[in-house]
């Protein structure tokens, strides 16, 4: 632990040839404090959500500040002067009711031509763009500048003379910041005692530290506008900031223990309404969304210069758990009460559809299984996917085609993507929509239904041969049950464009066109999913033996089933004809 520096700037010493002149460098470091919080057997820790509270509190005893920055563990500040910029949205006129300001996620490490999309570029600097414009992007779990008080679950401050902390905690003292500034000789009174929080009032919220509790109102004020302007509705009166800071005793750092120690939330509402929010495998949009749906806005901060980078998981195996994860926890939510359709009358009417697809997205991984499928099925059978091309279906369909092309060329020049990068989105979500979005639809529908839990293994088998080359990890594979729903895709319509060729060539009156269009269809599908297929046949095409015993498996089973469904006969074409009732 570091101390909390001085307020007189300290000067560094005069360079003696070895080292830097520092005599014009102010060299005070910030206080620096390490916290691990104690975990015992018997008790749920929650995870990151458990460990983010955690912080919240220790942070609240020690140094209160009324923001908080929230960075994963493989991410780090790549720009210092974002934290200014954010800042001053929650600190402008106006800021008062923004509960977070988010920054898009930059990664390092990824391979020259993203091949599994790791970037999200199409998410972050489309999607979370758009919802800029409505009440605020979601909460992304990290590159995220707090209100304190927004964390603890507080109501942003209305129009009138109140703060916006919710009534049952604090029924008597909405008048702590006040519409207008107060006198410049009574900035020493900005919290006297009669303004003081009622302890005896205040419920079990928070847990049994009266020091957490105090500390509230200390940080509600310092993170609001200056009131310098007869505009602003809500400020903090001058002086606020310039307050001497306590120092660090022995029981200040006791209490700081104190509130880390894995009993202190029994009994409160942390997890359930204050901090992050419990239950949830995705706690970060949950908790944002719990935020939006009290009244709060949220800004997308997009700076020159990225403001954090990261690393990103680039194998493929790594990448699918990834993906597994997020729409395991969107699948948690549509079957929870944080589902958007529940929402309060705060949440405005696009912020809820936005949230509303969060949840329901992996479902529709069940559409694209059979999307995928279908041209198969009309090579196998011989018949076109619909039974006739009238001109109105074909309008209907260039019609369609043209909107998804406007909208996606809109999108691209919009944002400033490149179509690289859009088209390896649109790779990988048909990759992802089949592996791991229907296993999470699985998940969810099981532990729904019959309260069963299950978990997608990996085994690996095979490692990068060239420990030197900077993407080596690119080419590590690990075998998974997620491959196998794209791998039996990718056989299937091999299997079928196999079948409907012979059966052209070898027809007494072969049908060209049907074979052109079935075949468009089904190489539109293997387009897709070529980044899945090249990950699968690892460095140099050394594909690993486990995807030739599935390949052979998948395609003994296609045989077999299709011989059972339309066995030969001598007076049929070769592979039969299949007719639609």
């Amino acid at each position: 632990m570091l101390d909390p520096p001085s307020d007189e700037p300290q000067k560094g010493k005069e360079g003696d040839g070895n080292s830097m002149d520092l005599s014009e460098v102010d060299i005070r470091l910030p206080m620096l404090v390490y916290v691990t919080r104690e975990k015992r057997p018997g008790y749920d820790h929650n995870k990151k959500a458990g460990a983010m509270n955690a912080l919240v509190r220790a942070s609240a005893i020690m140094s209160n500040g009324p923001f908080i920055l929230n960075l994963d563990c493989d991410h780090y500040i790549f720009n210092s002067q974002a934290l200014r910029e954010g800042m001053c949205f929650l600190m402008d006129r106006g800021g008062d009711r923004i509960c977070y300001v988010q920054f898009p996620q930059r990664f390092e490490g990824i391979d020259p031509s993203d091949r599994y999309a790791n970037h999200n570029t199409v998410f972050f600097d489309v999607n979370m763009r758009a919802l800029d414009g409505i009440q605020g992007p979601v909460y992304v779990g990290t590159g995220c500048l707090f209100r304190r008080t927004a964390i603890y679950g507080f109501d942003p401050p209305s129009s009138g003379d109140e703060t916006g902390c919710c009534s049952c905690c604090f029924p008597r003292h909405r008048k702590v910041v006040v519409a207008s500034a107060p006198e410049p000789d009574s900035e020493e009174n900005w919290l006297r005692d009669d303004d003081r929080m009622n302890l005896a009032l205040i419920p079990k919220k928070f847990g049994n530290s009266s020091m957490l509790v105090e500390s509230i109102q200390v940080a509600a004020i310092q993170g609001l506008p200056l009131a310098d302007h007869p505009s602003i509705k809500n400020g903090r009166p001058p002086g606020a900031l310039t307050k001497p800071r306590k120092p660090l005793d022995p029981f200040i750092v006791g209490e700081a223990i104190n509130v880390i120690s894995c009993w202190y939330e029994d009994k409160s509402e942390w997890g359930q309404s204050v901090g992050w929010i419990y239950g949830s495998v995705t706690e970060d949009v949950v908790t944002g969304y719990r935020m939006h749906d009290r009244g709060w806005r949220s800004v997308y901060c997009v700076t020159k210069r990225d403001a954090f980078r990261g690393t990103a998981p680039i194998n493929l195996t790594d990448r699918l758990h990834q993906v597994l994860r997020w729409a395991t926890g969107s699948v948690e939510i549509f079957f929870s009460r944080n589902n958007a359709l529940l929402a309060g009358p705060r949440l405005k009417f696009l912020q809820r559809i936005a949230y509303l697809n969060v949840g329901i997205y992996p479902f529709t991984s069940i559409f694209l299984i059979v999307y995928c499928f279908l041209p198969a099925l009309s090579l196998f059978s011989g018949q076109f996917i619909v039974q006739t091309l009238r001109l109105s279906f074909l309008i209907y369909l260039l019609a369609i085609t043209l909107t998804l092309c406007a909208l996606a060329v809109l999108e691209i020049k919009w944002s400033g993507i490149a179509l690289e990068e859009w088209w390896r989105n649109e790779q990988f979500w048909l990759i992802g929509g089949t592996s791991a979005h229907l296993a999470a639809v699985l998940q969810g529908l099981l532990k729904v239904i019959a309260g069963i839990e299950i978990s997608f293994t990996l085994t690996s088998k095979s490692a990068g041969d060239d420990v030197d080359d900077e993407f080596a990890d690119l080419y590590i594979f690990k075998w998974t049950s997620l491959m196998i729903p794209p791998l039996t895709i990718i056989m299937v319509n091999l299997i079928a464009i196999a079948v409907a060729v012979c059966r052209t060539i070898y027809s007494t009156t072969p049908e060209w066109s049907k074979l052109l269009g079935g075949v468009f269809f089904s190489f539109w599908v293997l387009v897709h999913l070529y980044p899945f297929a090249k990950g699968l046949m690892g460095r140099r095409g050394k594909t690993p033996t486990v995807i030739y015993i599935w390949s052979g498996l998948i395609a003994v089973s296609i045989s077999l089933l299709w011989v059972a469904i339309n066995p030969p006969s001598a007076n049929s074409d070769i592979g039969g004809s299949f007719q639609f009732p």
